[in-house]
């Protein structure tokens, strides 16, 4: 796990500041990698390569940017679980390292391009390849590294963090789009970012560079092709044991590992057979907020240490600790994405990296096993239709209107959006329906200046995406998880790896395995939403890994943030949030009003994110936007950057 950056001159120029280029993007990722760093240049100066190391596999020997002596470089974040394996096929003879950095580089001088079909991981590399004069960058199926690119001046600029380009582009500006669908969805689609000018290299994309041209395009993606021929006892089978060999490969590290412990479902499966196979070694690593007993699942958490005997360590989040590192976290991010869960996050973190360099995370099973209540939203008022229209029994996709009410009682906590949801639009086409659900602009109307945002439609993108082409048409429920999983597991993604990285720990996440994704796509959702059992087929196969008050609970709320409770209160809280969106600087933004979110201050519902969206934006705007020249001075000087 690292950070890596790089220049490419797309006219073959030597670039003249290369060296210093390097040395500042390097400088701004310094977190990701505090164990070492290291530059390659080209010896025509056409291109250069940066890295930051943080040390997992091979200690001793796996420095970067590294060759394989045959005119390849490469410069890689991430770790290949199965490069064992791949070196054994390539033919161990051939290796002076003991890293999965060298697997990449043989891999690629075996297979080209097509060496990304074998890799089992995560990752973000850029690999030089000097006897065709080939740039090749890319990332991995699910987004779990993240890679960001430029182009200024006939130069591509490419880093693991969007800071690391900000000293290159011409001005720090806003990506219009990229804010609309950030005020849709709290994420950004299709590879846009809020920066104006840069890029996200997308998951499972690839990006080459030849001949000056630069080419982007999809080497895997995840087809719903539904297998009726097996049972559910079949696909627990296979997801039992899929699952056991991802969290053994996610375990292979030459450093101790550790857990995030949520209370949650998936946390728990994961720390559960990681305890199985490392009794000793194995510590776990939860957070709460004793403010309130809904913001408090840490008994849950405690349950499974005590269950699989390790050693759990507990942070306790206070308001104060959330004046003291919410900027920080912003700074991390680059930009806002997905909700408040990023705060909280970063104080595990923080924690679990006194510890541990490595840890292990259950992120992914809600998007692929169907994991979020607006399933349930969804599918019961389609149960409705169904009963109205009598088309209940057709098809293999419908969860009858008779089986889905014992599961409503999930809703309880959902009153609010259910009264927003069934507004309007109701019995709408199902694209309609399921944005609806997602859709958070409309309680931005009086916040935003809509009419500076341009024509673009969020609703067509995600349209594009709802209606993807390797899902077929009759599911509904594989529709809804297909567009989680391609938006917003990137986002939370996001989230993970840099509040992870923000403390030199490296994050797995063992749910996101290709032969277990590619799998779980198969399975008919009449199979996994069972009844509108949320991920029935998940919790059939692993119950028994667990203790049964895990098992049995159906209060899982993610990781919220008492943000309403803390702003509605006469405390420092309310006074900080008050004093940033009261800021000269604020009231004179030209996108959102923020004199219109001051007045809202308080007002908010529990577990809201209105005001938790503008304060980020805020922040993110001080961050970033009021410190360009900052960024800007550390090409020319050599100030340590902020």
């Amino acid at each position: 796990m690292c950070g890596i950056a790089g220049v490419l001159s797309l006219h073959s120029e030597p670039i003249p500041e290369l060296r210093r280029s390097l040395d500042v993007m390097n400088r701004l990722q310094i977190h990701r990698g505090p164990d070492g760093k290291g530059t390659w240049l080209h010896p025509n100066g056409i291109v250069g390569f940066a890295h930051r190391r943080l040390s997992i596999i091979d200690l001793v020997t796996g420095q970067q940017p590294m060759s394989d002596r045959v005119g390849n470089w490469i410069t890689y974040n991430g770790e290949i679980y199965n490069y064992i394996e791949l070196r054994d096929e390539l033919g161990s003879n051939l290796f002076k390292t003991h890293s999965d950095t060298e697997v990449i580089l043989h891999a690629y001088h075996k297979w080209g391009v097509d060496c990304l079909s074998q890799f089992r991981g995560m990752f973000a590399f850029a690999l030089w390849d000097d006897a065709n004069a080939t740039l090749l960058c890319a990332r991995d199926p699910f987004g779990i590294k993240p890679l960001y690119y430029c182009v200024v001046n006939g130069r591509l600029y490419f880093a693991s963090e969007v800071k690391a380009l900000l000293p290159f582009v011409p001005e720090i500006s806003t990506d219009l789009e990229g804010l609309k669908d950030y005020l849709t969805f709290q994420f950004c689609l299709d590879g846009k970012t809020l920066f104006g000018g840069i890029k996200e290299l997308q998951p499972g994309h690839l990006l080459i560079v030849r001949n000056g041209q630069i080419e982007t395009r999809r080497y895997w993606e995840v087809y719903y092709h539904l297998d009726f021929d097996h049972t559910a006892k079949y696909f627990e089978d296979q997801i039992g044991s899929l699952m056991k060999d991802s969290v053994a490969l996610h375990l292979r590290s030459d450093v101790p590992v550790g857990a995030y412990v949520s209370g949650g479902f998936d946390s728990s499966i994961v720390a559960s057979l990681a305890s199985e196979r490392q009794t000793h070694e194995l510590v776990g690593f939860t957070g709460k907020f004793s403010l309130d007993e809904s913001y408090d699942e840490s008994r849950y958490a405690r349950d499974l240490a005590r269950f699989r005997s390790f050693v759990l360590y507990e942070s306790d989040i206070t308001g104060e600790d959330f004046i003291e590192n919410i900027e920080r976290v912003i700074y991390h991010l680059d930009y806002p994405v997905a909700g408040p869960g990023s705060f909280p996050q970063f104080m595990v973190s923080r924690l679990a990296s006194q510890y541990r360099k490595v840890v292990l995370g259950g992120q992914g099973g809600d998007e692929i096993f169907g994991g979020y209540v607006r399933y349930l939203v969804a599918y019961f008022e389609q149960c409705i239709k169904a009963a109205i229209d009598g088309t209940v029994r057709s098809g293999n996709f419908i969860v009858t209107y008779e089986s889905i009410i014992p599961n409503l009682t999930a809703l309880r906590n959902y009153k609010p959006m259910l009264q927003q949801f069934w507004r309007e639009g109701l019995f709408e086409d199902l694209d309609k329906r399921y944005f609806r659900l997602v859709n958070r602009s409309a309680l931005h109307a009086d916040e935003v200046r809509w009419d500076l945002l341009g024509e673009y439609s969020p609703f067509e993108t995600f349209r594009k995406i709802f209606r993807g082409s390797n899902v077929q048409k009759e599911s509904y429920f594989d529709s809804m998880t297909h567009f989680d999983f391609k938006t917003l597991l990137p986002a939370l993604l996001h989230v993970e790896d840099r509040m992870s990285m923000a403390h030199g720990l490296e994050s797995r996440v063992p749910f996101l395995d290709r032969p277990l994704v590619e799998m779980a796509a198969t399975i008919p959702s009449n199979i996994k939403f069972k009844d509108g059992h949320m991920k029935h087929v998940l919790r059939s196969a692993l119950s028994s890994v667990l203790p049964e008050s895990i098992v049995q609970r159906t209060d899982k709320m993610g990781f919220p943030v008492p943000l309403q409770e803390w702003v509605a209160g006469k405390g420092v809280v309310r006074d900080y949030v008050t004093d940033i969106l009261s800021s000269q600087k604020a009231l004179e933004r030209s996108l959102i009003n923020n004199r219109k979110v001051l007045t809202g201050l308080g007002r908010e519902l529990k577990f809201g994110r209105k005001l938790w969206g503008f304060l980020c934006l805020e922040l993110w705007q001080r961050a970033f936007h009021d410190k360009a020249s900052e960024y800007k001075r550390l090409l020319t000087n050599r100030e340590e950057p902020a």
